[in-house]
C-alpha cells in the first residue's frame, strides 16, 4: 500500500535530508504546501500539491489550505476499524502515515520591538496545529514530527518497526507540548493587549493562568540528593557559565537572589550570600574596598557562598576572593587578570550577567497545594522625600545614608529580617527568625563575632517592629537610628522607646516580607 508524508514547515533545517530519507529509503510520496513545496522540488523530489491532493485550491491568502477531509481524514482514519476505513474508501481519502508540520514563527513574531497587531494575528497558524493534533490523537497509526531534532529518530524507527510505536507515543507528547505552549503564547499575547473593563487581563493576573516553559537542563538532583529537578525557560540567557561544575538546583536559587540584590546598587558594591541571604554587602569607589568591608561582616558565612560584583572582576579582587572557597562568582565581566587566578580553581563556577543584574522577570510564581501563586516582583524601595520621621530627633546626614542603604539590604533578607549598617557597609544580619527580637540578637551577635563595633549604627527592618522590645535591643546594641514600615498598632510605644533612648527612627510606609 502506498505511504503518503505531509510535509509543511517554516523551519525548513534538515528537510531536504529528511524527505529524501523518506522517499529512496522508506518509500514515501510526498505531499506538501507553498514553500515547502517549492523548496523540495527544487532539489528534484517529487511532490503533490495539497490542493492537487484535495480538488480544491488554497483560498483566502492561504489561510486555507490544509482544513479539508482529504487532510484530516486521512491523518484521523483508525486503522482498526473497518467502517473508518469503509468511509475513507467511499470518499477517496487515501491515508497519511507521516506528518511534518512546524509553525508559523508567532513567538518570534511578538518578540519584535514594535510589531504590528495585524502582523501578530496573521502568525497564528491554524492549519498546522490542526493537522498535529489530528496526527497525535491518532499516533497509534500515524508518525507525527514537530521538530527538527527528531527526523533522524524517524529515519531510524521507520528502519526498525518495532521501535517505531513508543517513539510515536514520545512525538505525540512533544505535539501536545507544543500545541500548549504555542496557544499559551497566543493567550498571553492578547490578554496584554486588552482593552476595556478587563482589569485582570490588564493588571497581568487573568482568570485562567497558563504557564508553558521549554527544558532547559536536567539537574543532578533538587535541593538535596534524594529530590529530583530540572530547569525550565530562559535563565541561560541572562547568564554565561565560563567555568565550573554544573549548576545545582541550589546555586539556581542563590545566583537569582544575589543578582536581584546586586541590581539595586549604582556604586561599585559587592554582595555575599549563602542560602539566599546576603551575610555581607557594601559599596565603595572601588571593588576592592567594597570586597574588603562587605567580607568584614561575616567571615564565616561566606564559605561556600555565592559573590556578586556590579562592576568589572579584575586581578586584584579575584586573588583577595580566591582566599576561601566559594560556589560561584557573578559579575558583568572579568579581566584576563581574574580569569588567570579563579580559573586554577576548576570547580569554582563563574557566571557572567548577559543581561544585567537585576532585571528579568516582573512576576514570581510559587507553588502551592493545589495551584500556584503570583505575584509582582518586590520592586518598590519607596522615596527618602516619601518617608517620615516619626521622632523628636531628626537623622543626620550620615544616618540617612547608611539607613537607605540597610533598606536596599533588608528588603532581599528573609523575614523577620534586621540588618545593622554603618555607612555603606553591613554590620551584622539578622534572618528568618520567628521573633523579630531574635532576629535583632542574632544580627548583633554575628557583629560581635566579626569583631565590629555597632556604637552609632543603623538598625533597618524590613517590617513594623511590633513591640518595643526590638528596637530596645537595637538601643542597646549601639544603634542611633531605625528605619522600618511602621504600622503597628503599639507605634506609639516604639516611637516612644526610641525618644527615651535618643534614637531618630523613620517610616518608610512600606513593607518587604520575605518568606
Amino acid at each position: 500500500m502506498e505511504k503518503l508524508a505531509l510535509l509543511s514547515v517554516s523551519d525548513k533545517r534538515g528537510l531536504v535530508e529528511f524527505a529524501t530519507g523518506l522517499v529512496q529509503r522508506h518509500g514515501y510520496r510526498l505531499l506538501s504546501t507553498g514553500g515547502t513545496a517549492k523548496l523540495l522540488q527544487e532539489r528534484g523530489l517529487p511532490v503533490t500539491e495539497v490542493s492537487t491532493h484535495t480538488g480544491f485550491p488554497e483560498i483566502m491568502e492561504g489561510r486555507v489550505k490544509t482544513l479539508h477531509p482529504k487532510i484530516h481524514g486521512g491523518l484521523l482514519c483508525r486503522r482498526d476499524k473497518a467502517e473508518h476505513l469503509e468511509q475513507a474508501r467511499v470518499h477517496n481519502i487515501p491515508l497519511i502515515d507521516l506528518v511534518v508540520v512546524n509553525l508559523y514563527p508567532f513567538e518570534e513574531t511578538v518578540a519584535k520591538p514594535h510589531v504590528e497587531f495585524a502582523d501578530a494575528i496573521e502568525n497564528i497558524d491554524i492549519g498546522g496545529p490542526s493537522m498535529l493534533r489530528s496526527a497525535a490523537k491518532n499516533h497509534e497509526s500515524v508518525t507525527v514530527v514537530c521538530d527538527p531534532a527528531d527526523y533522524d529518530s524517524v529515519l531510524a524507527a521507520l528502519a526498525a518497526p518495532e521501535t517505531l510505536g513508543a517513539l510515536r507515543r514520545r512525538l505525540a507528547l512533544t505535539v501536545f507540548q507544543r500545541t500548549a505552549r504555542y496557544d499559551a503564547a497566543i493567550a498571553r499575547y492578547l490578554e496584554a493587549q486588552a482593552e476595556g473593563p478587563d482589569l485582570e487581563a490588564l493588571s497581568g493576573f487573568p482568570a485562567r493562568l497558563t504557564l508553558t516553559y521549554d527544558k532547559a537542563q536536567s539537574l543532578r538532583y533538587g535541593e538535596n540528593p534524594h529530590q529530583k529537578a530540572a530547569l525550565y525557560g530562559t535563565f541561560h540567557q541572562h547568564f554565561e557559565q565560563l567555568q565550573g561544575k554544573e549548576l545545582s538546583y541550589n546555586n539556581i536559587l542563590d545566583i537569582t537572589s544575589a543578582a536581584y540584590l546586586i541590581g539595586e546598587f549604582e556604586k561599585p558594591t559587592v554582595a555575599i550570600l549563602k542560602h539566599t541571604n546576603p551575610c555581607g554587602v557594601a559599596s565603595a569607589d572601588t571593588l576592592s574596598e567594597a570586597w574588603e568591608k562587605a567580607y568584614a561582616t561575616d567571615r564565616q558565612a561566606p564559605f561556600g557562598g555565592i559573590i556578586v560584583v556590579n562592576r568589572t572582576l579584575d586581578g586584584a579582587l579575584a586573588t583577595a576572593i580566591a582566599e576561601i572557597f566559594t560556589e560561584v562568582i557573578i559579575a558583568p565581566r572579568f579581566d584576563p587578570d581574574a580569569l588567570a587566578v579563579l580559573g586554577k580553581k576548576k570547580n569554582l563556577r563563574l557566571m557572567i550577567a548577559k543581561e544585567g543584574l537585576g532585571a528579568d522577570a516582573l512576576q514570581e510564581v510559587r507553588s502551592v497545594l493545589g495551584g500556584v501563586l503570583v505575584q509582582d516582583r518586590d520592586r518598590h524601595l519607596g522615596r527618602r522625600e516619601d518617608f517620615k520621621v516619626v521622632t523628636r530627633r531628626q537623622p543626620t546626614a550620615a544616618e540617612w545614608d547608611a539607613m537607605l542603604f540597610g533598606w536596599k539590604v533588608c528588603k532581599h533578607v528573609k523575614s523577620n529580617a534586621i540588618v545593622y549598617t554603618r555607612g555603606e557597609q553591613t554590620l551584622g544580619v539578622g534572618a528568618g527568625q520567628m521573633a523579630r527580637v531574635d532576629s535583632s540578637r542574632i544580627a548583633v551577635w554575628k557583629a560581635g563575632e566579626a569583631g565590629l563595633d555597632l556604637k552609632g549604627s543603623v538598625v533597618a527592618s524590613e517590617a513594623l517592629f511590633p513591640f518595643p522590645d526590638g528596637l530596645i535591643a537595637a538601643a542597646e546594641a549601639g544603634a542611633t537610628c531605625a528605619i522600618q514600615p511602621g504600622g503597628s498598632v503599639r507605634d506609639a510605644e516604639v516611637i516612644k522607646a526610641a525618644d527615651d533612648r535618643g534614637l531618630a527612627m523613620v517610616f518608610t510606609g512600606i513593607r518587604h516580607f520575605r518568606h
